[in-house]
């Protein structure tokens, strides 16, 4: 079977991104973004996708993190659409409800070709340490957009705000991994009556 892999590049007057990924991987992260919980966090969406990914990114960070954060999502939903081609044999849909610690979280994933995010998430304080929480949707924004994916994350409850990032980050990972999974029944066919699934 053809190898599920993808480079981009993307290059404007706030940052300067290039991105692989390796969808039939082991969830190898080779992540600098210059934003440390941000690195985290996509090592977790690496290590639990099982994608392999490597996220080189400079920005303006003099200003705040939010282009390079924004603009990572960008890349590496182009990446991933990119590597997906088709999307031919592929499982198409997925969902999880993952737990850690007092916190639970459920990502449901079409991998439609039709882009659209739902955000149920709340998050208790503007900042984990120096990371502007609001970023954690606007990375899953661009991510979902341009990876041309349906993506519904919805945060059941937690108390402690880095819990509640982390589950949001782990469960699209495995959800998405199951879905992006190739299909022994179908490894042909485009999950979709209408035959395509490119929006």
């Amino acid at each position: 079977m053809a190898a599920r892999s993808a480079e981009v590049s993307r290059k404007t007057k706030e940052t300067e991104i290039s991105v692989s990924v390796h969808v039939d991987g082991t969830g190898k992260a080779d992540i600098a973004t210059g934003v440390g919980f941000f690195d985290h966090m996509l090592d977790q969406l690496c290590r639990h996708s099982l994608i392999d990914m490597t996220v080189e990114a400079k920005g303006d960070l003099h200003i705040d993190d939010h282009h390079t954060v924004e603009d990572t999502g960008i890349a590496l939903g182009q990446a991933l659409s990119k590597a997906l081609g088709e999307r031919r044999g592929i499982m198409r849909y997925a969902s999880i409800d993952l737990a850690m610690d007092e916190t639970l979280t459920a990502a449901a994933i079409d991998v439609s070709g039709r882009p659209f995010l739902v955000w149920n998430v709340a998050f208790s304080a503007p900042k984990i340490g120096t990371f502007d929480t609001e970023l954690v949707r606007e990375f899953f924004q661009a991510f979902a957009q341009h990876a041309g994916i349906t993506l519904h994350v919805n945060n059941r409850y937690g108390a402690n705000n880095h819990h509640i990032a982390e589950t949001c980050f782990k469960a699209v990972a495995r959800a998405l991994r199951t879905a992006v999974e190739r299909d022994p029944r179908q490894p042909d066919a485009v999950p979709s009556t209408k035959g395509s699934l490119k929006g």
